[in-house]
């Protein structure tokens, strides 16, 4: 996500500006039947508060008697979610897969990642519709969108971000910062003005959150690591800046469907070393990222109790097995989907030198004289989908061997205060605890981190003597919470890239002569999500639905001058079902009025 989430998660969108509030306005009667106003408790984070400030004022207006819960930070916010201390959550999710199956999955099935909701039709419409494709894959979500918001009000819309990113252009080259619609900041082509300081100087970034998930890329799926696990670890495929899958900068030269789109076979690269840290710097380890490491990584990924708090296994479900190919009369035979072309004769294309041999352990490996590695995942179903799964940073490939090493506690017995697991922040912070066991497939490294920064460095062996091997070699990325201080730093030349540029400071930075805009479309939605246990609002569809048509989105998007746009649930950016949410006082009266009967 990036992203945010990058992300990708549950979590409240951070904002800058102020607003009037009014909150002093009569609405519509919202009296229970003993006389006493409807109490909506709202829970958000401090930097939502110009969000919060609206629809406190939106809920009055309709007559609702408005608590606001505001925390000060993600963390807090996420100990009061999770002890029900909420009837609405202020949320965002982006959709950093490029995929709408990722936009629902892990957020509303039963049991996923981050999902409070269990209803089976839910459940058997987001299965439905991650097999379909272009008009009945727009027909399923119109049908998903319209029991999630409509029949069920399990969330209610609030409005789609766009991407705006600030760049210090006095010093850096803003043509070498890419902007994607999905994918989390890519580093490695980063170049200072003068690429003669690549070398030397250190490349500021900004991030707004210190406190790390995990760097084990299936232990998290948040703002704090999706960023910088997408630099740290590479994967089979990626996405382009519109979210096509590609193969281009990743540890496949190519990748291939095969007929009956359930079967997709990846040619491995073998310019790519784990990287590891030894006295401050990043080292090459000699080991190479391997179809071996494809395969642990991903079954990993899939299994649920690969690792306690497993953050991300819901987003690999769909794979059934990952194996290497040992056979090259298997590529020979298969065919690509919709074609008479072999898989071999798809895989081969552009590569340094003709197959000659598929070879099934990484020390045979040697691509200059026709020998490679070819891996085969396989999906129970078709399901097209799961490429752009695999583009997400916890389809980032880890070292068998160091994982495994590391990982050695039982994980049902999992005791965070003294047992170790790969990826720790605590083991890479300043002090006693650092001990750095980090192995990094990716452009660069995480060296060491405090509370004010997070230093990294380049992979000395990352496709080296290629337009992707890293252009910088130390990389800091400055945690600075407030967006408005981090849009000072950015102006003063204090950090080089501000990832998130708020709408009402957009005027800002295009006026500033050492910066440059950059805007983009995103699949960022902001919604309201319902608590789903212990409260009235969780028994009751109707009061949901009363919340959902006090909502007004275009109370929103002018505020934010026009930087915003409608959404009817987290699928809005990829699919257009035809939906749209009216703010609607009339129906706010009666599901109230429903509401109260029914008590």
């Amino acid at each position: 996500m990036k992203k945010f989430i990058a992300l990708l998660f549950v979590a409240v969108l951070a904002l800058a500006g102020c607003v009037q509030t009014k909150t002093d306005v009569k609405g519509g009667d919202t009296n229970t039947s003993s006389g006493e106003k409807v109490t909506i408790e709202v829970l958000g984070m401090a930097s939502g508060e110009q969000d919060l400030n609206i629809l406190r004022d939106q809920l009055t207006k309709n007559g609702f008697d408005v608590k606001l819960n505001i925390q000060p930070d993600y963390g807090s916010f996420s100990a009061q979610k999770e002890a029900g201390n909420y009837d609405v959550a202020l949320s965002s999710w982006t959709t950093v897969t490029g995929n709408p199956d990722y936009a629902v999955r892990g957020l509303f099935k039963t049991g996923g990642d981050y999902s409070v909701v269990s209803d089976s039709k839910l459940d058997e419409l987001i299965d439905k519709a991650s097999t379909l494709t272009g008009d009945e894959a727009k027909e399923a979500y119109k049908e998903l969108e319209e029991l999630l918001v409509f029949d069920q009000a399990y969330i209610a819309p609030l409005y789609i971000s766009n991407k705006a990113q600030g760049i210090y252009s006095k010093a850096v080259n803003p043509d070498t910062v890419r902007l994607s619609k999905s994918r989390a900041q890519t580093w490695e082509a980063i170049s200072f003005n003068d690429e003669s300081l690549n070398a030397t100087e250190t490349l500021v970034l900004h991030q707004a959150i210190s406190s790390l998930t995990s760097l084990d890329p299936i232990k998290g799926n948040d703002g704090s690591i999706n960023t910088l696990n997408t630099n740290m670890y590479v994967r089979l495929v990626n996405l382009t800046d519109e979210d096509e899958v590609v193969s281009d900068g990743s540890l496949s030269y190519n990748h291939v469907i095969a007929d009956g789109n359930s079967e997709y076979y990846f040619i491995l690269r073998d310019d790519i070393n784990f990287a590891a840290v030894e006295n401050g710097t990043a080292v090459d380890t000699g080991e190479l990222v391997s179809a071996e490491d494809v395969v642990f990584s991903l079954n990993r990924a899939k299994d649920q109790n690969a690792v306690p708090d497993h953050r991300t296994y819901s987003i690999h479900e769909n794979i059934e097995t990952v194996e290497v190919v040992s056979d090259i009369a298997e590529l020979e035979n298969a065919k690509v989907a919709g074609s008479d072309e072999s898989v071999l004769d798809a895989l081969s294309k552009d590569l340094p030198s003709a197959v000659t041999e598929v070879v099934a352990s990484e020390d045979q490996v040697d691509n200059a004289a026709g020998k490679y590695q070819v891996v085969k995942i396989t999906t129970p179903t078709p399901f097209p989908q799961v490429l752009n799964y695999l583009a997400h940073q916890s389809g980032g490939i880890v070292s068998e061997k160091q994982v495994t090493s590391i990982n050695t506690y039982d994980v049902a017995n999992y005791d965070p205060n003294t047992d170790i697991a790969y990826g720790d922040q605590a083991t890479v912070t300043e002090g006693g605890s650092y001990n750095n066991h980090l192995y990094a497939s990716g452009p660069y490294i995480l060296v060491q981190k405090n509370d004010y920064e997070a230093k990294f460095v380049k992979n000395p062996a990352y496709r080296v003597g290629t337009e992707y091997e890293p252009k910088i070699t130390n990389i800091s990325v400055r945690f600075i919470s407030d967006n408005d201080s981090a849009l000072s730093a950015l102006r003063n030349g204090e950090i080089h890239v501000l990832q998130s540029v708020p709408e009402t400071k957009m005027d800002i930075v295009e006026s500033d002569e050492n910066l440059t805009l950059k805007q983009a479309d995103s699949n960022a939605v902001s919604y309201l999500q319902f608590n789903t246990s212990g409260r009235e609002v969780s028994n009751s569809a109707d009061l949901r639905k009363a919340v959902l048509y006090s909502i007004n989105q275009e109370e929103f998007i002018t505020y934010y001058q026009g930087n915003k746009k409608p959404a009817v649930s987290t699928v809005s950016p990829l699919v257009d079902t035809g939906l749209k949410l009216e703010a609607d006082s009339s129906k706010v009266s009666e599901f109230l009025k429903a509401y109260q009967e029914s008590k």
